[in-house]
């Protein structure tokens, strides 16, 4: 038993460790294994990701190296079933052995759809489905952004359908819809058009439709991930999702301003039909002629109404017109009858107006002229000699009128002769009569405006006399003593006892006689208690 121990072969620690390494590598150099995750914690400080594969039976630990970790489709998370892409090995060191993962699927679409259902619920609770978030979409949008495949039928769909209902600028941002890179295009394109500036040289879309083709749930699944999800719901450009066809869902679905069931119902969403819209706006514009055309009409009903109520013009001026025709019709009349009146009046007065009676009046209307040339002589000399003693500037005016008047009436005292007619006579008087009238107003206002004037310096001396009169002095109390000659005593020694004086106050004066100097009388005392007042105290 010895000498068998002693024949076989030694093996250090580390050799059979690397013969089993050998062993394992080469047995099993790349497996697809199928297990729950568990004991999964994030990955660890060096970026590698580290658990364990198990089923009911078994279990492996994992690793996922931190460069195969970002290129992972689906990142590992706690009790998730999977099937883990890699190779076997072991790990000397704890004599365990391992398999190093490339890449990691869901184990079946029931793994795949809870896993769909937790990250619902996660973004759910965040408020990135909340209704209140929605917006309404543009109704006439300018730019359309589409984010889909460019060589798909997707594509051609919603160009098709646009224009066939509203031809309108579209632009397009590729991305692949299925696969690994998925994902970080449709966040890249929808953050790319919400960047763009609204007046820059490629022009900021309106509206924005995320599309894609029907298919299974792991080539949609690229629009369920959470970074897709958030970059949708925090665009500030409304978003239509068309991904799949109806009965397939997306959490992009959830997150967008409005679900389309497929990309060309997006396409019907985004713009209205233009001959619709044109229809439409053609009539709104027959009604709005119809509406005018009714208003004037009933405007111009009302006008009739109106002017149905109203009289015509001619009714208006018929009553004057006929007074007029009638007045017309007599004033003929009235000028025959009131020459005739004036005949009649004519004929009675003629007999009167012979020589005798002629010069009778004549003589008459001499003597009064003469009269009134010798008051209004006087007059206008008083006149122009107070103005002259006033210095009134009108002096030298009134004494330029009076000249003209005198030679005026001379010279029609001497046109009036034994030889002048009795029409002559009435003519000339009638005349003189004229022109003496303007003149005669003229005096008077300017005497007039004398007499104002001299009225109110009267009243300005009158009452300065007033305000210095020594009579306001007596008012107050106060008297003046004036002497047996009137003149006022304005000292004592003008005066000897025995002279005879008068006092004068307010109310009149009175006699006196000076008596000497004055004597001074005290007033008596009021007599004294004697005494008898009681104590205070």
């Amino acid at each position: 038993m010895s000498d068998a121990l002693t024949n076989a072969a030694e093996f250090t620690v580390s050799e059979i460790a690397q013969a089993v390494k050998r062993t394992v590598e080469d047995e099993f150099g790349h497996v697809r294994v199928r297990g729950e995750i568990s004991g999964y914690r994030g990955q660890h400080s060096s970026g590698h990701a580290y658990f364990t594969l198990k089923d009911e039976n078994a279990s492996i630990d994992a690793v996922v190296w931190k460069g195969n970790y970002a290129k992972l489709t689906f990142k590992p998370e706690e009790g998730l079933e999977v099937i883990a892409t890699g190779r076997l090995t072991t790990f000397p060191r704890s004599s365990k052995y391992q398999i190093v993962i490339d890449n990691i699927e869901p184990a079946g679409a029931g793994a795949l759809m809870a896993l769909l259902e937790e990250r619902r619920k996660k973004l759910l609770a965040e408020g990135l489905f909340a209704r209140e978030r929605k917006r309404d979409l543009p109704y006439l949008p300018r730019v359309i952004g589409v984010v889909t495949s460019p060589t798909g039928a997707v594509i051609r769909d919603i160009l098709h359908r646009l224009n066939d209902r509203f031809p309108s600028h579209v632009l397009v941002w590729p991305v692949r819809v299925q696969g690994d890179t998925c994902a970080p295009e449709v966040v890249n394109a929808i953050e790319g058009f919400n960047a763009l500036l609204p007046n820059g040289p490629i022009p900021r879309p309106d509206i924005l439709i995320v599309a894609r083709g029907g298919g299974s749930i792991e080539d949609l699944w690229g629009f369920n991930e959470e970074a897709v999800v958030r970059a949708v719901a925090a665009s500030a450009i409304p978003i239509i999702s068309a991904v799949g066809h109806e009965t397939d869902t997306t959490l992009i679905d959830y997150a967008s301003d409005m679900r389309a069931p497929t990309p060309t119902a997006a396409a019907e969403a985004a713009v209205p039909v233009r001959a619709e819209l044109i229809g439409y706006v053609d009539d709104l514009g027959g009604r709005q002629r119809q509406a005018a055309r009714r208003l004037t009409l009933s405007a111009r009903d009302r006008l009739r109404a109106a002017t149905a109520g109203l009289p015509r013009p001619a009714d208006l001026v018929a009553t004057q017109r006929q007074r007029l025709d009638h007045a017309a019709s007599n004033l003929g009349a009235a000028l025959r009858h009131s020459v005739q009146a004036q005949r009649v009046h004519l004929s009675r007065v003629e007999p009167r107006l012979v020589p005798q009676l002629l010069a009778r009046r004549r003589l008459e209307m001499a003597e009064r002229l003469g009269n009134l040339e010798m008051r209004s002589n006087a007059g206008l000399r008083k006149t122009v000699e107070r103005a002259r003693l006033t210095h009134d500037p009108r002096a030298e005016r009134l004494a330029n009128a009076a000249v003209r008047l005198v030679e005026r009436k001379r010279a029609l005292l001497d046109a009036i002769g034994p030889k002048l007619s009795p029409n002559a006579l009435r003519a000339e008087l009638r005349h003189s009569r004229s022109q003496l009238a303007p003149l005669a107003a003229n005096l008077l206002t300017s005497v007039t405006q004398a007499m104002a004037d001299r009225r109110s310096a009267l009243s300005q001396s009158s009452k300065l006399l007033l305000s210095l009169s020594y009579k306001s002095v007596l008012a107050r109390g106060y008297a003046v003593i004036k002497d047996e000659e009137g003149n006022l005593v304005q000292d004592k020694s003008a005066l000897s006892p025995g002279d005879a004086v008068a006092i004068e106050f307010a109310d009149g004066a009175v006699g006196a006689t000076i008596a000497g100097s004055p004597v001074i009388k005290k007033k008596p005392r009021p007599p004294s208690d004697g005494g008898t007042q009681e104590s205070l105290f």
